[in-house]
């Protein structure tokens, strides 16, 4: 893939994040500090990008021409359809813009169509039925219902096997080159938080628990940006041959993205829950922080159960995978 391609795929896929004119100061700040991170890449300087699509000074219409070849048209629509979704279910807006990109892209119909779907299921298949989109503000009312709160007899050593299990699994879905898995991480992070609410006694909906991500600083939008932005820089992005488990690979899981969110996720979830949701909005920051650090310590520990664990996902039944976790 040649550099203007590059280019243009990152332009369209944060056309993409701004598709639906929500997103929220929190978020903006999180693309900009991702841009930052990513700058290093050879020819693509990513916070001139975000500058150019935040003052408008970009359109699909600019972008699509740099995208020469059908492999880089494609990748451009599966990773703006990814980003729509890694929120949730696609707003009308963003529909809207999903309909014009792949006009100008002129893709195959069934094959955008079978991917569009594929990664709406996904993006449903968070916990619990969907509450209204949150805007992002701090947890407040309405709570979350107790079921009965503080129960007793919470197994402990249980749920700290389930946060190991689920940073392993979203760590091996970070080695894989297909945006769909990359787009899986973001559903079975919050399916974790949704089981640990539950185990302190507390049923949660989609809505609450989007906003605890984003109060602990973990925007979806950004994450999903960040993630397939490392892989497509990397080279790794798109390439099914490539999957097991090249340089980007190693290199996706020593930067300590996916294990750890998810690590320190789960870790801050249990204590959030276990202590009756009293932890103001700065503690449960410098909570996620703090932890996500000691997860970063963890990962050379577990990256041979990552790449284990890759090398046994099908990608083909990504969805079922997500649904049964």
């Amino acid at each position: 893939m040649t550099e203007s391609e590059t280019r243009a795929i990152l332009t369209v896929s944060l056309l993409a994040a701004f598709a639906d004119g929500q997103k929220h100061a929190r978020e903006r700040d999180e693309l900009k500090r991702i841009a930052d991170g990513l700058s290093q890449a050879d020819g693509v300087h990513l916070p001139g990008l975000v500058q150019d699509v935040l003052m408008k000074r970009v359109s699909l219409a600019t972008a699509v021409p740099g995208l020469t070849s059908a492999d880089a048209r494609l990748l451009a629509y599966e990773m703006a359809v990814c980003v729509c979704d890694a929120d949730g279910a696609q707003s009308p807006t963003e529909r809207d813009f999903l309909a014009q990109l792949d006009s100008l892209l002129q893709l195959d119909g069934s094959v955008a169509s079978d991917f569009n779907q594929q990664a709406e299921a996904l993006a449903c298949a968070a916990p619990a039925a969907a509450a209204a989109p949150t805007d992002g503000a701090p947890l407040a009312a309405p709570a979350p219902v107790p079921v009965q709160a503080g129960t007793p007899g919470v197994d402990h050593a249980g749920l700290d096997a389930a946060i190991l299990d689920a940073a392993i699994l979203n760590g091996a879905l970070e080695l894989l080159p297909e945006n769909l898995s990359t787009l899986a991480i973001i559903p079975l992070q919050m399916k974790l938080v949704y089981r640990i609410g539950q185990a302190h006694g507390y049923q949660l909906d989609s809505g609450h628990v989007k906003d605890f991500l984003a109060t602990a600083g973990v925007g979806l939008t950004s994450q999903y940006l960040e993630q397939a932005g490392r892989k497509l820089l990397g080279g790794l992005l798109g390439k099914v041959g490539g999957r097991l488990l090249g340089g980007l690979g190693r290199q996706a899981v020593s930067s300590g993205m996916s294990f750890a969110a998810t690590y320190a996720l789960g870790h801050v979830a249990k204590r959030y829950y276990a202590g009756g949701r009293v932890l103001s909005t700065q503690v449960l920051k410098d909570a996620y922080a703090s932890t996500l650090q000691q997860a970063q310590g963890l990962q050379s520990q577990y990256l041979p159960a990552m790449r284990e664990q890759a090398r046994s996902i099908d990608t083909g039944k990504l969805l079922a995978m997500v649904r049964g976790r």
